[in-house]
């Protein structure tokens, strides 16, 4: 098998981060278990324990020879991505967002407990930086988190809280401000300031992200930076609401 190059990303829970290193290795290709043990560097007894929990909730599975794979809901999640329309339309927003802040600009999905980036603002050589495009991660920590939860249904968010860094009083505060600020666990060492994309219909379709390292982000967000971004933001509500009119059905022809 091989095994992903890019450096590992952390979100300092523990548990968090070994099954992300599971499933990091199994990105790579199918793995047995003494391949998780040896990449993982993570006892085999633990290796095992996360691996069935991991089968358990449909992120791993085995293929026919007894190594582990991608479970089917991280190859729905996948699909998802590849045919999401609006992280297809939001290719110029996020660039123009990108140009004009010089921070990475991203868009991120939430699928049940996880966080999504389903499209990002390409660098020099077409590169997104250290969040590529379809990266899922678990949505637990973090201001695209925050956003992607606060104005979840009652039970998911009850649900989501029990795993999350955060509480519900930071929702609270996140809903009453429109935005969430602070670390960011993806990519270390980053700060991200990240806004909600409303669908029309109440709910949050999408979190729109800007994200830079910490010595260069401000202590808060400035009012550049947020003109910026809500500007960002009516430009893909603009590309969700023509998205909504191409798949309307035809009225009766009043010819």
């Amino acid at each position: 098998m091989t095994t992903a190059t890019r450096p590992r990303q952390t979100s300092g829970v523990g548990v968090l981060d070994k099954a992300a290193a599971l499933l990091d290795i199994v990105e790579g290709g199918p793995a047995t278990l003494g391949d998780l043990v040896t990449f993982s560097g993570l006892a085999r007894p633990t290796v095992h324990r996360l691996a069935i929990a991991l089968e358990r909730l449909g992120l791993l599975t085995r293929d026919r020879h007894g190594r582990w794979v991608l479970g089917p809901r991280l190859d729905a999640t996948a699909v998802a991505v590849h045919n999401d329309r609006l992280a297809g339309a939001a290719g110029p927003v996020l660039a123009e967002l990108h140009s004009g802040t010089g921070l990475d600009a991203r868009l991120y999905r939430r699928r049940e407990g996880l966080q999504i980036c389903v499209a990002a603002s390409a660098g020099p050589g077409g590169r997104t930086g250290a969040v590529p495009v379809g990266a899922i991660r678990p949505a637990s920590a973090g201001p695209i988190a925050q956003v992607l939860l606060a104005w979840a249904e009652p039970g998911e968010l009850s649900q989501a809280l029990n795993s999350a860094r955060f509480t519900a009083a930071q929702l609270t505060v996140v809903r009453r401000r429109g935005w969430a600020y602070g670390p960011d666990p993806v990519p270390p060492g980053s700060v991200s300031y990240a806004v909600p994309v409303c669908a029309g219909d109440g709910r949050i379709a999408a979190a729109l992200a800007l994200t830079g390292p910490a010595a260069r982000m401000p202590e808060a967000p400035t009012r550049r930076l947020g003109g910026a971004m809500f500007d960002a933001v009516a430009g893909l509500t603009d590309a969700l609401l023509r998205l909504r009119a191409d798949v309307r059905p035809a009225g009766p022809d009043t010819d």
